[in-house]
């Protein structure tokens, strides 16, 4: 059984998990707590970062090498292109969604919860004590933009993230006109990256993820909300629809059971 080490909301380890349920494996999660919960990543990968993938005695730090390892261990529905030149294309677009997209989405979403207090408690967990509860929700939005300008997301910051996102967005959008994926008619890596790496700036509306209902079909206001975006979106719900299985869902390919 593929042991996935992960925190449920990073975008990583939803990359790993959206390439795990599109090649039809079956896997348990394990949910790693920050802090002391990373000493036993680090004891089992040498570094404190997830998303870590344990299959037997081999052990996998990273999502694009866990990627490149599942294609050349389980290569049914392949993530990369037969062609060289389409392969290393897939392979410069997964590089860029990592390096690129990825921090911009992390900047603005981690902008989002300095300014929107109903976002914060939609990630508390269920079992938050209530006095936690008003100190997170209403604490001022001045005191939280503080916070944020502080470590570079102050309210500048967090525009001009939006902005190029925006720009971004509306690329993929025109790339992906006419066609159902990033580079032809077959899914590839290039794909999946991109759909999960945007995963926070809205939210499907369906229960792919073990997080609060609240959060489900929310996005960050300015993007999830323009139009010129509205197209990446359905796109990447539509590779959620084929490819994700909802929580609960067992794999879609003959192997055993999830444990979750």
């Amino acid at each position: 059984m593929l042991t996935l080490y992960q925190f449920e909301l990073s975008a990583y380890c939803e990359k790993v998990r959206l390439i795990l349920d599109y090649k039809g494996l079956a896997y348990r999660k394990q949910e790693v707590v920050p802090g002391l919960g990373q000493m036993e990543v680090l004891q089992l990968s040498g570094q404190r970062q997830v998303p870590v993938l344990k299959d037997g005695d081999t052990v996998i730090p990273d999502s694009t090498a866990i990627a490149l390892y599942l294609e050349r261990q389980y290569p049914g529905r392949p993530l990369l292109p037969d062609d060289a030149y389409t392969r290393g294309l897939c392979l410069c677009l997964e590089a860029w969604a990592d390096e690129v997209l990825m921090p911009k989405v992390r900047r603005v979403f981690v902008g989002a919860l300095t300014q929107d207090a109903e976002l914060r408690l939609a990630l508390l967990p269920q079992e938050t004590p209530d006095p936690l509860r008003v100190l997170v929700g209403g604490l001022p939005a001045d005191l939280w933009q503080m916070v944020g300008s502080g470590v570079g997301l102050g309210i500048a910051e967090v525009a001009a993230a939006k902005q190029e996102l925006r720009e971004v967005l509306a690329r993929l959008s025109g790339m992906l006109a006419g066609r159902p994926y990033l580079l032809g008619d077959s899914p590839t890596l290039a794909d999946l990256t991109v759909a999960s790496l945007t995963l926070t700036l809205k939210f499907p509306a369906l229960p792919y993820l073990n997080l609060p209902a609240a959060l489900q079909g929310k996005g960050i206001a300015g993007i999830a909300d323009d139009p010129t975006c509205a197209p990446f979106f359905v796109w990447r719900d539509q590779i959620y629809q084929q490819f994700r299985r909802l929580v609960g869902e067992p794999p879609a390919g003959p192997t055993a059971v999830i444990i979750e």
